[in-house]
């Protein structure tokens, strides 16, 4: 099943942050760091669409610290964009707001 994605203001400005990031390195002609955690994050948020929030490489739980920001009795969960990596980032969603969608509230490195 594919989702469709939603973005809290706060995930959508993460992400494009990442992405100008990434794009400012190529621009300098070095697929470096940000180039490569961008590539990490975008391919995360496109398994979940795609693949959907079991696929066994995004290491998909619930994220009991944080109240779901659409529906507070829901849960919240976290996905791996990375992993074995010191502050590996980490791309956090809830379902909905309607059925087939998720909603990517926060994406940010694990402390």
């Amino acid at each position: 099943m594919n989702f469709e994605i939603q973005w809290t203001p706060e995930a959508e400005s993460q992400f494009k942050a990442l992405q100008a990031s990434a794009e400012q390195a190529v621009l300098l002609g070095r697929k470096t760091k940000p180039f490569g955690l961008f590539k990490q994050v975008e391919g995360c948020i496109n398994k979940l669409r795609t693949q959907g929030p079991r696929r066994p490489g995004l290491h998909t739980h619930e994220y009991t610290s944080l109240n779901n920001p659409l529906r507070p009795d829901d849960k919240v969960f976290e996905a791996y964009a990375q992993n074995h990596t010191p502050g590996a980032y980490r791309v956090f969603w809830c379902y909905g707001p309607e059925k087939g969608q998720l909603t990517i509230w926060a994406i940010t490195s694990h402390p």
